[in-house]
């Protein structure tokens, strides 16, 4: 580890000209060398004599000419190392072959989303607090609508363009690709939107519309492209032009293709079929994974918790099943059901133990509205007799249910040369790394919502610019796990992500005025943030 020291002036004579280099020294294998800062020319040797005692401490008064004052003092380190990074990845060039002033307008925005997050217009705003626009060549105030919304649209129009240069460098023939879908709602009024619709809210958030939003992601988590849908769409229909999507404009031709559960139906499962280098890894639905017990394909006693078995469909040989149960999985669903029963048995006793009788049919409306609150109709039997509801739980449903609690099936029809039952469970767990990618892009540090953008173009330039965003960030969070890695535990943990950017963003870039010559000079960084610029691989 270099240490470096303190600023000096070192004052050099050439011929009959004298100026001064603004140094500081570190000792590197026993000997003594030397970083260069800045030149100071156009001074007589006194006056550099001055500002030499001043680096030294020498008292200067504070209203002297050849007092050291320091100002606009800007964030400079986090969007300085992004920045590097985003051009290092070849972020820049994928969005457009030449660097244009809208480029480097949407580099601020991808990099301003990790730093700041937030609105375009907030961002354009923080042209006072950061280095960040003069790195993109945007010297002084940062216009909205010049510098942010005219560059997201042609974003958008680039979209094909850079997702195809994206899935080049991340998407290889034969491999996996990891695919889900999330949905995101809106607040205000959206109307003539074909986007904006009310469905089924993944995040249980109802009485919104909302979007939904595919995304495309290789084996290790790396996005490579996004579409968003309106917010009625079902996510099983996305999935036949999805993978038509990636075959034609990312000219993957053979793909391992991961879908959710429950996304890859019979119905979009019988319209890829038969597509030359196509193979499906997928998990059964607890509906369809009772149809297999009831058809007798599997049987409750296959699911082991210390062994994948694996089972084939009599009725399509290409079909396998991996049945697999999870203890912890088994306890929380066990726990669940449990309480969910018991709030059950106390909305139905209230409606038994009623002082007045009712009829049929308004008692009938009642259970139906606990049944409907607590999802446990299927293990209830009840009837009305003489205005008075009787009910009881069916205990052979409840056991069959408890029987299946933890277990879960994937379901592929690669063949078993090409991967064993093992590996087909590892690839269908990858679908982890689309769900991080979601958590980071609407609530972690990205903030995709609350969008403040009206129209249908602008909601998907938006939305296209957060993933982007979310690949830089990806890229740096691989590149600093070492630093997670080696972290600590419980209060003496110190690394998050954002934490990493607050450090960054504590190097600064400010302006030094010293006997009327002004240079700029950046914070020297703390161990800490040099072992983090070093594991990005950036210098400042």
């Amino acid at each position: 580890m270099k240490t470096r020291g303190p600023l000096h002036l070192e004052i050099q004579k050439h011929r009959r000209h004298v100026y001064g280099l603004i140094r500081s020294s570190y000792r590197e294998k026993g000997r003594v060398k030397h970083t260069t800062h800045g030149r100071i020319t156009g001074m007589s040797l006194s006056q550099l004599k001055l500002l030499q005692a001043a680096f030294r401490g020498a008292v200067i008064p504070t209203d002297a000419p050849e007092a050291l004052r320091i100002s606009n003092s800007k964030e400079y380190g986090a969007s300085a190392a992004l920045l590097a990074l985003a051009r290092e990845l070849g972020l820049e060039r994928a969005v457009y072959s030449r660097r244009e002033a809208w480029v480097e307008d949407v580099m601020a925005m991808v990099v301003g989303r990790v730093v700041y997050a937030g609105s375009k217009l907030a961002l354009s705003n923080q042209w006072k607090n950061t280095a960040l626009w003069e790195l993109c060549g945007v010297p002084g105030a940062v216009d909205v609508d010049e510098h942010c919304y005219a560059a997201l649209d042609r974003l958008l129009a680039r979209q094909g363009a850079i997702e195809k240069t994206l899935a080049g460098k991340h998407l290889k023939e034969g491999r996996l690709v990891l695919y889900d879908i999330t949905s995101s709602y809106f607040e205000g009024e959206y109307s003539g939107s074909d986007l904006v619709l009310f469905g089924y809210n993944r995040d249980g958030k109802r009485g919104h519309e909302q979007m939904v939003i595919a995304l495309v992601c290789n084996e290790e988590g790396c996005p490579v492209g996004v579409e968003v849908f309106p917010g009625n769409t079902q996510d099983a229909s996305t999935v036949p032009q999805k993978i038509a999507h990636i075959r034609e404009a990312y000219g993957v031709k053979e793909i391992l293709f991961v879908g959710d559960r429950g996304m890859v139906t019979q119905a979009s499962a019988e319209q890829v079929q038969g597509l030359e280098g196509l193979n499906l890894i997928s998990a059964l639905t607890h509906r369809q994974i009772v149809a297999l017990l009831e058809r007798k394909v599997i049987t409750p006693e296959l699911f082991d918790e210390r062994k994948i078995v694996e089972v084939i469909d009599p009725q399509d040989l290409r079909r396998r099943y991996a049945l697999c149960r999870n203890p912890q999985s088994a306890q929380r669903e066990t726990a669940t059901r449990q309480r969910l029963l018991d709030l059950t048995q106390a909305g139905l006793d209230k409606i038994v133990h009623a002082k007045r009788r009712n009829t049929a049919e308004k008692i009938g409306s009642r259970v139906g509205r606990v049944l409907q609150q607590y999802k446990m109709g299927k293990f209830v039997v009840w009837q009305v007799q003489d205005g008075r509801l009787q009910w009881q739980f069916n205990p052979e449903r409840i056991a069959a249910e408890l029987l299946l609690d933890g277990c879960y099936v994937i379901c592929a029809d690669v063949k078993p040369e090409t991967m064993t039952a093992e590996e087909l469970v590892a690839a269908y767990k990858k679908l982890r790394f689309v769900e991080t990618a979601f958590r980071n892009l609407k609530t972690v540090q990205l903030e995709l919502r609350p969008v403040f953008h009206k129209t249908d173009d602008r909601i998907r330039a938006h939305v296209f610019l957060c993933v982007l965003a979310y690949y830089l960030q990806w890229h740096m969070k691989q590149r600093l796990q070492p630093l997670f890695d080696n972290d600590g535990e419980g209060k003496d943990r110190q690394w998050t992500f954002e934490n990493v950017i607050h450090r960054l963003m504590a190097i600064r870039r400010e302006k030094v005025s010293l006997a009327g010559v002004e240079f700029f000079q950046i914070t020297t960084p703390e161990p800490d943030q040099q072992r983090i610029l070093d594991l990005v691989g950036v210098k400042l």
